[in-house]
């Protein structure tokens, strides 16, 4: 007969829920990859001043929407670091911190889904962009895209907005039938 204190949990729920800590070294590990990144945004922002006198105007707007992909695939790990851990493992307990994220008092699994999926548009946007630029040289010898790889490029970023709009839908049918299990109108 299990034991039907609140307070005592047996040892296999205890086990599983504690489960949750094997995350912290996959969390762990995105803060060092992002520390990559930064090394990487310090390297390319070190080009673009030391180079800018002699560079094209675009090859600086090429040099600086890769530094803007660089800081919106840093703010995709820190959506995925503070929100999957204070989701999935353990709250973080920062209320009233002044540099609390707005979103975090109210993060959940489809939240952080809706969140990084606008992140991923975002990141295809800013190498969709740069594809368009670089598109100008298209048929050069030593150009890097090909008509195909452009288009390919273009139908994988409409799938990414294809596929958050369905996230977002998901989430507004969910809280619709939420508030309609609890008599809400």
């Amino acid at each position: 007969m299990q034991n039907m204190n609140p307070g005592k949990i047996g040892f296999f729920p205890a086990l599983i829920f504690s489960s949750r800590w094997l995350q912290l070294p996959l969390y762990l590990g995105l803060i060092v990859a992002q520390c990559a990144y930064v090394f990487l945004f310090m390297n390319e922002l070190y080009h673009l001043v030391v180079g800018a006198v002699t560079m094209s105007e675009q090859m600086i707007m090429l040099t600086v929407l890769g530094l803007i992909d660089v800081v919106m695939i840093s703010n995709l790990l820190v959506m995925v670091i503070v929100g999957g851990y204070e989701t999935f493992v353990s709250r973080l307990r920062l209320d009233g911190h002044p540099d609390q994220p707005e979103w975090l008092s109210h993060v959940n699994a489809t939240v952080l889904k809706v969140k990084l999926a606008m992140a991923i548009i975002g990141i295809s946007s800013i190498h969709l962009l740069k594809t368009f630029i670089e598109a100008g040289n298209l048929g050069a010898p030593d150009s890097k895209f090909t008509e195909a790889g452009i288009m390919w490029q273009t139908i994988i970023h409409m799938a990414f907005i294809l596929s958050a709009l369905g996230i977002a839908y998901t989430d507004i049918l969910m809280q619709r039938a939420a508030k309609s299990i609890k008599g809400e109108h």
